[in-house]
């Protein structure tokens, strides 16, 4: 499974092996490791141990699950981390545990971005969660960096949008009575639309598609266009998803907000049927910094796979830094036309095409 191993900027996660028990050991024993919660660490080294079997049966099962943190340049071990299914097989677990020498570098939203993200995109269909403690605020932005919201603490009888009853069960089954439930964060949800959108959520979109031009972005428009003109537009969109020719992918908080939207579209022709066009692809701007941009892109990939796409593109407006964006996922420069797009009297930017294949 392609999140079985992930590479970002500064560091390599590869699967979990049997060499890696004494690691393992030392991170799951460590005082130091659990300021926030002493009576979760384990015990011993036959604790941990216990914990490990578990870890490495999960690979045998799923052929995913937690993983070692190596620095991309020395090839040292700095932690574990990874995505796990839940023991009921209602969610997907985000975890990261670095050495103590290594936390504070921001090590842990690099691998947390790009486990969620791959997670999106090619694991099981199902919720994704992270716990911590509540006072633990560096975890939990960690997981909010990650794309993730905070949804609720685990409390006894707690009900959690969104959230499996099994997750907020075992997330506070094994703490003391005495002390506040962990909190538990959720990944944004994916839907799928091939017809017309429903009035409440045409308005929502709309409001996205109008808040991201006047941020700025670069989705058909420039500041200052009216919802008028962005109403046709969304006509059109709607009228090719009537026509069966395009598909438009959400993403939804927690709390069933519109946090991100982007379109697929193909062509007639039976010559290019295995390829897609994204359109349109744009984030809620008060959310930057959370991982949506990366998590759309994610799931657009994912839905155009099952679609049987082979080859998607999309355009890009030079200036931007859009270009590194998706260059980070895999795409590459297919071709550029100079000043190919006017945003402004003597403000012309390149209009940039760029490709990658799905497989």
């Amino acid at each position: 499974m392609p999140f079985a191993t992930t590479t970002t900027n500064r560091l390599h996660l590869r699967p979990l092996a049997p060499t890696d028990r004494s690691l393992w050991a030392r991170l799951h024993t460590a005082r130091e490791q659990y300021p926030f919660a002493p009576w979760a660490r384990a015990q011993d080294d036959t604790a941990a141990d216990a914990l490990f079997e578990r870890a490495l049966a999960h690979w045998a099962q799923h052929g995913f699950g937690y993983g070692v943190v190596e620095d991309r340049r020395s090839g040292d071990p700095l932690g574990v981390a990874g995505v796990i299914e839940g023991r009921d097989g209602e969610n997907l677990n985000l975890y990261c545990r670095f050495d103590v020498p290594h936390q504070g570098r921001g090590l842990g939203t690099e691998i947390a971005r790009a486990l969620v993200a791959d997670a999106v995109e090619h694991g099981p269909d199902l919720p994704l969660t992270a716990t911590a403690r509540p006072e633990h605020d560096a975890s939990i932005r960690t997981a909010q960096r990650a794309g993730l919201t905070l949804v609720g603490a685990a409390e006894h009888d707690a009900v959690l949008p969104g959230v499996p009853r099994s997750v907020v069960v075992r997330a506070r089954a094994a703490d003391p009575v005495d002390v506040p439930g962990p909190v538990v964060l959720l990944a944004p949800r994916v839907e799928v639309h091939r017809t017309r959108f429903e009035p409440g959520l045409r308005r929502r979109v709309l409001d996205l598609w109008c808040s991201v031009t006047e941020a700025g972005g670069a989705v058909g428009f420039v500041r200052g266009a009216s919802r008028g003109e962005v109403r046709a537009a969304l006509a059109a969109h709607e009228e090719s998803m009537a026509e069966g020719r395009s598909t438009a992918v959400l993403l939804r908080d927690a709390t069933d907000a519109l946090v991100a939207l982007g379109w697929w579209a193909e062509t007639a022709s039976p010559l290019v049927a295995h390829r897609r066009t994204a359109y349109r692809v744009m984030t809620d701007p008060g959310r930057r910094g959370e991982n949506l941009g990366r998590l759309l892109m994610a799931a657009m990939h994912r839905v155009a796979r099952a679609d049987g796409v082979e080859v998607v593109e999309l355009g890009v407006r030079g200036g931007t830094g859009t270009d590194g964006f998706y260059a980070r996922l895999g795409y590459s420069e297919a071709g550029r036309l100079p000043g190919g797009i006017r945003v402004a009297p003597g403000d012309d930017r390149d209009d940039i095409w760029m490709a990658r294949r799905l497989s």
